[in-house]
């Protein structure tokens, strides 16, 4: 498919809405004077296995003005959890050619969350008699891959830390797979505390949520 980029007075979708109704995703949009169809790419917005974003519906999903009027709208079945991006770019014919036309305004782009993959973990502090160490076994269950960036663990003397400032902070080397991971043991001291976060909330707490056990 050919693009060419927005030029004043080309046809450009406007304001275009995106909502949950149910178990599909709702597009509407103002169609532009002399567009009989658009078409419709559907992105991941932030992968949760750490890729870069790439394209799911596989190819351009082609949707007729006629479509839209008998149905009020454009749906999409949601079929995972995550953020997904929808881009609706109008069609235009040129020297008999099919061009759509590319927005840098990002009017025709609208992001939507399909909800949140949840993360259970425990944290299982063990001390030997007269030790003065104990070890720490920390298990994560996640119904979705997680990348090993998302989550950090957090050391703290003389009790649990109550967010990622408050202590000393660890990453993971390996990422997370769907299901039961029980991570190698961590030996800390008798006094020390670990509990586990998002390495940064306001990216992965839109994608995943953190529940202790």
């Amino acid at each position: 498919m050919q693009y060419r980029e927005a030029q004043p007075g080309m046809p450009i979708i406007s304001e275009l809405s995106c909502r949950l109704d149910d178990h599909h995703v709702v597009l509407r949009w103002r169609w532009p004077e002399g567009v009989q169809a658009v078409y419709i790419a559907k992105q991941e917005a932030e992968p949760a296995d750490g890729s870069p974003p790439s394209a799911i519906s596989g190819e351009l999903k082609l949707f007729t003005r006629e479509e839209y009027k008998a149905l009020g709208s454009y749906q999409d079945r949601i079929e995972g959890i995550g953020r997904l991006r929808y881009t609706v770019y109008a069609s235009i014919m040129e020297e008999g050619q099919m061009m759509l036309v590319r927005q840098s305004d990002g009017a025709n782009s609208a992001e939507i969350s399909t909800g949140k993959a949840k993360i259970r973990y425990t944290v299982d502090h063990k001390k030997g008699l007269f030790s003065r160490r104990k070890t720490v076994r920390i298990t994560v269950t996640a119904e979705i891959p997680i990348p090993k960036e998302a989550l950090c663990y957090v050391k703290k003397e003389g009790g649990y830390p109550l967010d990622k400032e408050d202590g000393t902070v660890y990453p993971f080397t390996r990422p997370f797979a769907a299901g039961r991971n029980a991570l190698p043991p961590i030996e800390v001291g008798a006094s020390e505390y670990v509990r586990l976060f998002f390495t940064d909330g306001r990216k992965y707490g839109s994608t995943f949520e953190l529940i202790p056990e």
